[in-house]
Protein backbone atom coordinates (compact mmCIF):
# COMPACT_ATOMS: atom_id res chain seq x y z
CA UNK A 1 0.00 0.00 0.00
CA UNK A 2 1.33 3.57 -0.48
CA UNK A 3 2.70 5.67 2.44
CA UNK A 4 -0.04 7.95 3.82
CA UNK A 5 0.92 11.07 5.44
CA UNK A 6 1.29 9.39 9.08
CA UNK A 7 3.82 6.85 7.70
CA UNK A 8 6.11 9.53 6.16
CA UNK A 9 5.94 11.25 9.30
CA UNK A 10 6.24 8.62 11.65
CA UNK A 11 9.49 9.20 13.76
CA UNK A 12 12.17 6.72 13.39
CA UNK A 13 14.37 6.15 16.57
CA UNK A 14 17.57 7.86 16.35
CA UNK A 15 21.14 6.55 18.14
CA UNK A 16 23.48 9.88 19.08
CA UNK A 17 27.01 9.65 16.93
CA UNK A 18 29.79 12.47 16.87
CA UNK A 19 30.37 14.31 13.95
CA UNK A 20 33.00 13.54 11.21
CA UNK A 21 33.09 10.03 12.90
CA UNK A 22 31.81 8.24 9.48
CA UNK A 23 35.52 6.85 8.50
CA UNK A 24 36.40 3.49 9.44
CA UNK A 25 39.16 3.50 12.05
CA UNK A 26 39.90 0.40 13.81
CA UNK A 27 40.54 2.81 17.57
CA UNK A 28 37.07 4.09 17.36
CA UNK A 29 35.24 0.55 16.09
CA UNK A 30 33.00 0.05 19.13
CA UNK A 31 29.81 -1.76 19.46
CA UNK A 32 27.58 -2.75 16.32
CA UNK A 33 25.19 0.28 17.34
CA UNK A 34 27.61 2.43 17.90
CA UNK A 35 29.36 1.31 14.34
CA UNK A 36 26.03 1.30 12.56
CA UNK A 37 25.17 5.28 14.07
CA UNK A 38 28.18 6.13 11.82
CA UNK A 39 26.95 4.54 8.26
CA UNK A 40 26.52 6.54 5.61
CA UNK A 41 23.41 5.47 3.24
CA UNK A 42 24.14 6.85 -0.40
CA UNK A 43 20.51 7.11 -2.11
CA UNK A 44 21.99 7.43 -5.10
CA UNK A 45 24.95 4.77 -6.56
CA UNK A 46 24.95 4.63 -10.53
CA UNK A 47 26.58 1.48 -11.88
CA UNK A 48 26.81 0.37 -15.30
CA UNK A 49 28.40 -2.59 -17.24
CA UNK A 50 28.44 -1.55 -20.63
CA UNK A 51 28.93 -5.33 -21.72
CA UNK A 52 25.45 -6.03 -20.58
CA UNK A 53 23.62 -2.51 -20.87
CA UNK A 54 23.02 -0.49 -23.56
CA UNK A 55 23.52 3.37 -21.89
CA UNK A 56 22.35 5.39 -25.36
CA UNK A 57 23.11 8.75 -23.93
CA UNK A 58 26.73 8.01 -23.03
CA UNK A 59 27.75 8.65 -26.96
CA UNK A 60 27.92 12.09 -25.72
CA UNK A 61 28.95 12.31 -22.56
CA UNK A 62 32.18 13.18 -20.93
CA UNK A 63 35.08 10.79 -21.39
CA UNK A 64 35.60 9.66 -18.14
CA UNK A 65 31.68 8.20 -17.59
CA UNK A 66 32.42 6.22 -21.08
CA UNK A 67 33.95 3.37 -19.04
CA UNK A 68 31.90 0.45 -17.34
CA UNK A 69 31.38 1.15 -13.24
CA UNK A 70 30.59 -1.85 -11.32
CA UNK A 71 31.11 -2.69 -7.38
CA UNK A 72 34.19 -3.25 -7.60
CA UNK A 73 34.93 0.26 -8.44
CA UNK A 74 32.24 1.60 -5.71
CA UNK A 75 33.45 0.06 -3.07
CA UNK A 76 37.66 1.60 -4.13
CA UNK A 77 35.47 4.72 -4.38
CA UNK A 78 34.00 4.53 -0.69
CA UNK A 79 37.24 3.32 0.78
CA UNK A 80 37.53 4.48 4.47
CA UNK A 81 33.58 4.92 4.86
CA UNK A 82 30.95 2.84 5.77
CA UNK A 83 28.68 2.55 3.27
CA UNK A 84 25.31 1.22 2.18
CA UNK A 85 23.68 1.73 -1.38
CA UNK A 86 20.49 2.57 -3.12
CA UNK A 87 20.59 1.86 -6.93
CA UNK A 88 20.00 4.62 -9.02
CA UNK A 89 18.69 3.91 -12.46
CA UNK A 90 21.64 4.60 -15.63
CA UNK A 91 18.76 5.33 -18.41
CA UNK A 92 18.85 2.08 -19.82
CA UNK A 93 17.48 1.40 -23.44
CA UNK A 94 13.91 0.98 -22.53
CA UNK A 95 13.99 -2.24 -24.20
CA UNK A 96 16.36 -3.67 -21.61
CA UNK A 97 14.62 -2.21 -18.27
CA UNK A 98 13.28 -5.92 -16.64
CA UNK A 99 17.08 -6.59 -17.13
CA UNK A 100 18.11 -4.13 -15.10
CA UNK A 101 16.07 -4.62 -12.76
CA UNK A 102 16.52 -8.35 -12.54
CA UNK A 103 20.34 -7.55 -12.62
CA UNK A 104 19.97 -4.76 -9.10
CA UNK A 105 17.64 -7.10 -7.25
CA UNK A 106 20.45 -10.05 -7.79
CA UNK A 107 22.80 -7.46 -5.97
CA UNK A 108 20.39 -6.36 -3.37
CA UNK A 109 20.29 -9.71 -2.61
CA UNK A 110 24.27 -10.26 -2.33
CA UNK A 111 26.29 -10.04 0.72
CA UNK A 112 29.31 -9.02 -1.33
CA UNK A 113 27.58 -6.00 -2.61
CA UNK A 114 27.17 -3.02 -0.63
CA UNK A 115 24.07 -2.03 -3.12
CA UNK A 116 20.80 -2.74 -0.65
CA UNK A 117 17.50 -1.76 -2.67
CA UNK A 118 16.90 0.23 -6.29
CA UNK A 119 15.27 2.95 -7.43
CA UNK A 120 15.05 1.63 -11.86
CA UNK A 121 14.09 2.75 -15.09
CA UNK A 122 10.55 3.24 -16.52
CA UNK A 123 8.65 4.95 -18.67
CA UNK A 124 5.41 6.22 -16.87
CA UNK A 125 3.42 7.06 -19.66
CA UNK A 126 3.93 4.01 -21.49
CA UNK A 127 0.89 1.68 -22.38
CA UNK A 128 2.24 -1.60 -21.00
CA UNK A 129 3.42 0.36 -17.50
CA UNK A 130 0.90 -0.95 -14.83
CA UNK A 131 1.88 -5.13 -16.06
CA UNK A 132 5.16 -3.52 -15.48
CA UNK A 133 5.00 -1.84 -12.09
CA UNK A 134 2.99 -5.34 -11.19
CA UNK A 135 6.56 -7.11 -11.99
CA UNK A 136 8.45 -4.38 -10.05
CA UNK A 137 5.65 -5.04 -6.73
CA UNK A 138 7.46 -8.65 -6.68
CA UNK A 139 10.87 -7.87 -5.69
CA UNK A 140 10.95 -6.03 -2.25
CA UNK A 141 14.71 -4.73 -3.02
CA UNK A 142 13.10 -2.49 -6.01
CA UNK A 143 11.51 0.80 -4.08
CA UNK A 144 10.68 3.01 -6.80
CA UNK A 145 11.18 4.31 -10.84
CA UNK A 146 12.80 6.94 -12.26
CA UNK A 147 12.05 8.67 -15.60
CA UNK A 148 15.11 11.60 -15.94
CA UNK A 149 12.60 14.48 -17.32
CA UNK A 150 15.51 16.86 -18.53
CA UNK A 151 16.83 14.80 -21.62
CA UNK A 152 15.62 16.00 -24.98
CA UNK A 153 12.90 12.85 -25.44
CA UNK A 154 11.45 14.89 -22.11
CA UNK A 155 9.79 17.93 -23.29
CA UNK A 156 8.39 20.65 -20.53
CA UNK A 157 5.17 19.86 -19.52
CA UNK A 158 5.58 16.37 -20.45
CA UNK A 159 5.56 15.01 -16.73
CA UNK A 160 1.75 16.39 -16.89
CA UNK A 161 0.41 14.67 -19.77
CA UNK A 162 -2.72 12.12 -18.92
CA UNK A 163 -0.38 9.25 -19.51
CA UNK A 164 2.16 10.31 -17.52
CA UNK A 165 0.28 10.74 -14.31
CA UNK A 166 -1.94 7.63 -14.43
CA UNK A 167 1.70 5.74 -14.84
CA UNK A 168 2.82 7.78 -11.91
CA UNK A 169 -0.35 7.73 -9.61
CA UNK A 170 0.05 3.41 -10.60
CA UNK A 171 3.35 3.37 -8.31
CA UNK A 172 1.92 5.04 -5.57
CA UNK A 173 -0.82 2.76 -5.61
CA UNK A 174 1.29 -0.23 -5.30
CA UNK A 175 4.00 1.40 -2.64
CA UNK A 176 6.18 2.84 -4.73
CA UNK A 177 7.85 5.87 -4.98
CA UNK A 178 9.00 8.11 -7.95
CA UNK A 179 12.19 10.38 -8.07
CA UNK A 180 12.27 14.07 -9.77
CA UNK A 181 14.95 14.60 -11.78
CA UNK A 182 14.27 17.65 -14.28
CA UNK A 183 15.04 21.24 -15.21
CA UNK A 184 15.52 24.06 -12.13
CA UNK A 185 12.88 25.73 -14.10
CA UNK A 186 10.40 23.45 -14.61
CA UNK A 187 10.06 22.58 -10.42
CA UNK A 188 6.68 24.02 -10.72
CA UNK A 189 5.53 21.43 -13.58
CA UNK A 190 6.65 18.98 -10.66
CA UNK A 191 4.65 20.30 -7.87
CA UNK A 192 1.56 19.97 -10.20
CA UNK A 193 2.73 16.55 -10.73
CA UNK A 194 2.97 15.75 -7.03
CA UNK A 195 -0.95 17.47 -6.18
CA UNK A 196 -1.79 15.52 -9.07
CA UNK A 197 -0.71 11.70 -7.31
CA UNK A 198 -2.22 12.17 -3.29
CA UNK A 199 0.03 10.92 -0.65
CA UNK A 200 2.60 8.81 -2.35
CA UNK A 201 6.16 9.32 -1.99
CA UNK A 202 8.37 11.65 -4.39
CA UNK A 203 12.28 12.02 -4.09
CA UNK A 204 13.55 15.60 -5.67
CA UNK A 205 16.77 14.79 -7.17
CA UNK A 206 20.24 16.62 -7.04
CA UNK A 207 18.63 19.55 -5.11
CA UNK A 208 16.09 19.92 -7.83
CA UNK A 209 19.15 20.69 -10.11
CA UNK A 210 20.12 24.17 -8.80
CA UNK A 211 22.56 26.40 -10.86
CA UNK A 212 25.45 26.16 -8.29
CA UNK A 213 27.47 28.57 -10.29
CA UNK A 214 24.91 31.08 -10.26
CA UNK A 215 24.48 30.80 -6.15
CA UNK A 216 28.52 30.74 -6.32
CA UNK A 217 28.31 34.59 -7.61
CA UNK A 218 25.77 35.42 -4.83
CA UNK A 219 28.61 36.41 -2.12
CA UNK A 220 29.66 39.22 -4.96
CA UNK A 221 26.12 40.49 -4.87
CA UNK A 222 25.92 39.43 -9.05
CA UNK A 223 22.50 40.41 -9.38
CA UNK A 224 21.86 38.96 -12.35
CA UNK A 225 22.81 35.49 -10.54
CA UNK A 226 20.66 36.40 -7.79
CA UNK A 227 17.39 36.60 -9.77
CA UNK A 228 18.62 33.81 -11.90
CA UNK A 229 18.60 31.85 -8.23
CA UNK A 230 15.75 33.27 -7.36
CA UNK A 231 12.94 31.37 -8.76
CA UNK A 232 14.75 27.86 -7.91
CA UNK A 233 14.39 29.62 -3.89
CA UNK A 234 10.79 29.72 -4.61
CA UNK A 235 9.86 26.63 -6.29
CA UNK A 236 12.01 24.33 -3.58
CA UNK A 237 9.99 26.21 -0.93
CA UNK A 238 6.69 25.41 -2.44
CA UNK A 239 7.69 21.55 -3.38
CA UNK A 240 8.76 21.43 0.49
CA UNK A 241 5.23 22.18 1.86
CA UNK A 242 4.16 19.27 0.24
CA UNK A 243 4.64 16.53 3.02
CA UNK A 244 5.56 13.83 0.94
CA UNK A 245 8.59 15.07 -1.31
CA UNK A 246 12.01 14.22 0.07
CA UNK A 247 15.26 15.97 -1.30
CA UNK A 248 18.08 14.34 -1.88
CA UNK A 249 21.04 16.01 -1.32
CA UNK A 250 23.05 14.89 -4.62
CA UNK A 251 24.35 15.87 -7.67
CA UNK A 252 25.51 19.42 -7.33
CA UNK A 253 29.31 19.12 -7.43
CA UNK A 254 28.83 17.19 -11.36
CA UNK A 255 27.69 21.30 -12.49
CA UNK A 256 30.30 23.02 -10.20
CA UNK A 257 33.31 24.82 -12.03
CA UNK A 258 36.41 23.77 -11.40
CA UNK A 259 38.38 23.99 -8.17
CA UNK A 260 35.31 24.66 -6.30
CA UNK A 261 35.24 24.90 -2.04
CA UNK A 262 32.77 23.81 0.56
CA UNK A 263 31.43 27.55 0.61
CA UNK A 264 30.28 27.33 -3.11
CA UNK A 265 27.56 24.58 -2.61
CA UNK A 266 26.91 25.65 0.93
CA UNK A 267 24.19 28.14 -0.02
CA UNK A 268 21.92 25.34 -2.11
CA UNK A 269 22.57 22.85 0.41
CA UNK A 270 21.64 24.73 3.44
CA UNK A 271 18.51 25.98 1.52
CA UNK A 272 17.12 22.42 0.71
CA UNK A 273 18.20 21.74 4.43
CA UNK A 274 16.31 24.79 5.60
CA UNK A 275 12.84 24.21 3.78
CA UNK A 276 12.62 20.81 3.69
CA UNK A 277 13.51 20.09 7.34
CA UNK A 278 15.67 17.64 9.24
CA UNK A 279 13.35 14.50 8.25
CA UNK A 280 12.86 14.80 4.50
CA UNK A 281 16.65 15.25 3.23
CA UNK A 282 18.91 12.36 1.81
CA UNK A 283 22.26 11.95 1.11
CA UNK A 284 23.47 11.25 -2.44
CA UNK A 285 26.35 10.36 -4.47
CA UNK A 286 25.44 10.62 -7.58
CA UNK A 287 28.79 8.18 -8.32
CA UNK A 288 30.42 7.88 -11.03
CA UNK A 289 28.70 11.02 -12.49
CA UNK A 290 30.27 13.26 -9.66
CA UNK A 291 33.72 12.64 -11.19
CA UNK A 292 32.80 15.13 -13.47
CA UNK A 293 33.16 17.70 -11.04
CA UNK A 294 34.67 15.36 -7.94
CA UNK A 295 35.84 12.20 -6.05
CA UNK A 296 32.99 10.69 -4.10
CA UNK A 297 35.08 11.39 -0.93
CA UNK A 298 35.69 15.17 -1.66
CA UNK A 299 31.73 15.67 -1.97
CA UNK A 300 31.27 13.54 1.03
CA UNK A 301 33.41 15.31 2.97
CA UNK A 302 32.61 18.73 1.76
CA UNK A 303 29.45 17.97 2.50
CA UNK A 304 30.42 16.64 6.63
CA UNK A 305 32.27 20.56 6.82
CA UNK A 306 29.00 22.27 5.25
CA UNK A 307 26.65 20.56 8.01
CA UNK A 308 29.05 20.42 10.85
CA UNK A 309 27.28 22.89 12.67
CA UNK A 310 24.00 21.46 12.47
CA UNK A 311 22.97 19.38 15.51
CA UNK A 312 24.59 15.95 15.74
CA UNK A 313 20.82 14.63 15.49
CA UNK A 314 19.92 16.25 12.41
CA UNK A 315 23.05 15.31 10.57
CA UNK A 316 22.52 11.59 11.21
CA UNK A 317 19.39 11.80 9.53
CA UNK A 318 21.04 12.91 6.62
CA UNK A 319 23.52 10.37 6.27
CA UNK A 320 21.41 7.23 7.42
CA UNK A 321 18.45 7.49 9.53
CA UNK A 322 15.65 9.19 6.77
CA UNK A 323 16.91 7.20 4.24
CA UNK A 324 16.11 3.78 6.30
CA UNK A 325 12.60 4.98 6.85
CA UNK A 326 12.02 6.09 3.43
CA UNK A 327 13.17 3.38 1.54
CA UNK A 328 12.20 1.00 4.73
CA UNK A 329 15.22 -0.48 4.37
CA UNK A 330 16.52 -3.39 7.62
Amino acid sequence: MPLNRRQLLQRASVATFATSLWSVEPEVAQAADDQDSRMIIDTHQHLWDLNRFRLPWLKGAPEVLRSSYQTKEYLQATQGYRVKAVYMEVDVDPQQHLEEVKHVDQLARSADHPTVAAVVGGRPASADFASYVQKLKKRPAIKGVRQVLHSENAKRGFCLTPEFVRGVRELGENGLSFDLCMRPTELQDALRLVEQCGDMQFILDHCGNADINAFGRLANHDNKAIHKADPWRRDMEALAKRENVVCKISGIVARARKGWQADDLAPVVNHCLDVFGPRRVVFGGDWPVCLLGSPLKSWIQALEQIVSNRPAREQQMLWRENAQRIYTLL
